[in-house]
């Protein structure tokens, strides 16, 4: 048996030990969870993973809060990743990205002054913010189904941009410096009258590879929103800097480099999926 099919069995045999063991508080369960957290690089892991930190909702209350704070922002955070399973964005996907932002909006709100603030004024509400892992993940799940629905997702972005924009000021360097690349992003695609900037947006996605150079996502971020060009929908319209693309694709691919490795795993996917969409418009 191949070593990734025997390491995939043993990894089942320890999610179906745990469920039927069970836990004696949530703080044990948080300690599995945390545990199988690091192999989810396997489907089966992430799922288990979730499973268990949800296993600890019932008791959330209990806990104090900045372990409320971890479970809630680890399910915001293994939601969006659940999805990096599948094909595209499917209804599954959706429903992911929805509990991943319920998960961070609760999250959020453990802050008493965001929650006081956040149905009268949504800015006011995130200057209370300092918890760099709630507004993160939020705004990552919430920015996907903005995506899935465009429509609907142009009149929610303000919220997106405001997350993104808060994570950058509190710790620019969370997550490989990914706000700073997603809040580029999305100042690059949207238009200028619904806050879109092109200069600031690509400066910010040039700046979040300076943060961490390891975390390669941030280079697909710079070649797939800056190296091709997009409709007012985000509809792929063509090639903006080929040379970018082919750079940026070029140092993911050779990456050796493991400090991320679920993300930079995704990163080189993408890479591949970039090359053939630019030699698609290009040959």
């Amino acid at each position: 048996m191949p070593r990734s099919s025997v390491l995939h069995l043993i990894l089942v045999i320890l999610a179906g030990f745990i469920t039927v063991q069970g836990a004696d508080s949530p703080a044990d369960l948080i300690a599995q969870a945390d545990m199988v957290y690091m192999s989810r690089t396997l489907e089966v892991s992430l799922s288990q993973a979730i499973a268990l930190y949800e296993g600890v909702l019932p008791n959330l209350n209990t806990l104090p809060v900045q372990s409320q704070a971890h479970v809630l922002n680890r399910l915001s955070q293994l939601c969006y990743e659940a999805t990096m399973f599948s094909e595209g964005d499917t209804s599954v996907d959706g429903t992911l990205f929805e509990k991943g932002k319920s998960y961070g909006l609760q999250s959020l709100r453990l802050n008493t002054q965001y929650a006081e603030a956040e149905n009268r004024n949504f800015d006011e509400a995130l200057s209370y913010v300092t918890d760099a892992a709630a507004l993160h993940w939020t705004a990552s799940n919430w920015g996907k189904l903005c995506g899935m629905n465009p429509i609907v997702g142009l009149m929610q972005q303000g919220g997106v941009l405001a997350l993104f924009s808060q994570c950058v000021q509190v710790n620019p360097k969370y997550w490989g410096g990914s706000a700073s690349s997603s809040l580029g992003s999305l100042l690059i695609m949207s238009p200028s009258a619904l806050g879109g900037d092109r200069e600031a947006g690509l400066a910010l996605v040039e700046n979040s590879i300076t943060l961490d150079p390891s975390y390669l996502s941030n280079r697909m971020v710079l070649a797939e929103y800056w190296g091709f060009t997009y409709s007012f929908f985000g509809q792929l319209t063509g090639v903006r800097d080929a040379e970018l693309i082919e750079r940026e694709l070029a140092i993911v691919l050779e990456s050796t480099d493991n400090t991320w490795p679920f993300w930079n795993n995704e990163a080189k996917k993408l890479a591949e999926t970039l090359l053939a969409r630019l030699r698609d418009l290009t040959d």
